[in-house]
């Protein structure tokens, strides 16, 4: 399954040929959930109308993939396995099995899951349900601020004083991206004029 994914099946059409390995799993989660959404998520209350699925930061980590995905009811972070060996090491674990993965930020709890169309995957909840995000932009924001605070090792509550006094990956995460809405809400701004300065 994840061979026949990064070789580019379940792309929605496109030429898969000029896709990373990272494009196309990104292209297939996106397309599996908005699958998940149109068919199973319709009619539930706790959607947020003014998201849509959306995978942010797709990169090699560990065994397997990482990425955040923004959907119209969670942001979460999201592993898949690196390989097909992987894959079948990973689908031993029964679905709702936890797993703690290490980030230089700090420990994370994962969920694993499996999905027709991705396999064995796992996720990490950064926020359930969204409906405090006003928009997909700074649904946006908050994926790659999370996605960066994971990376960072100063925000390791057990690297001592410093990361004691650095707020916690997901709060900085939505701070940033209100600060970010705000902005583009007073300024009328886009994410790409933003990125300018």
């Amino acid at each position: 399954m994840v061979e026949a994914l990064a070789a580019g099946t379940g792309t929605s059409g496109l030429d898969a040929r000029e896709l990373t390995a990272g494009e196309r799993l990104s292209r297939n989660l996106e397309t599996v959930f908005s699958k998940i959404e149109r068919e199973r998520m319709r009619d539930i209350p706790i959607l947020n109308r003014a998201l849509s699925v959306a995978c942010v930061g797709m990169r090699p980590f560990a065994d397997g993939w990482l990425s955040v995905l923004v959907t119209p009811w969670f942001i979460n972070l999201i592993a898949l396995p690196a390989d097909e060996a992987c894959a079948e090491a990973w689908s031993c674990a029964a679905a709702g099995a936890k797993l703690t993965r290490q980030f230089p930020a700090g420990a994370f709890e994962f969920i694993c899951a499996s999905e027709e169309g991705i396999g064995p995957y796992q996720m990490c909840s950064l926020f359930s349900p969204v409906l405090e995000f006003e928009s997909q932009e700074a649904a946006l924001a908050t994926a790659e601020a999370s996605l960066s605070a994971l990376f960072d090792a100063c925000l390791d509550p057990e690297s001592g004083e410093s990361a004691k006094q650095a707020p916690v990956p997901g709060e900085q995460a939505k701070r940033e991206a209100q600060k970010i809405s705000r902005r583009a809400l007073i300024f009328g701004t886009n994410k790409s004029k933003e990125a300018t300065p």
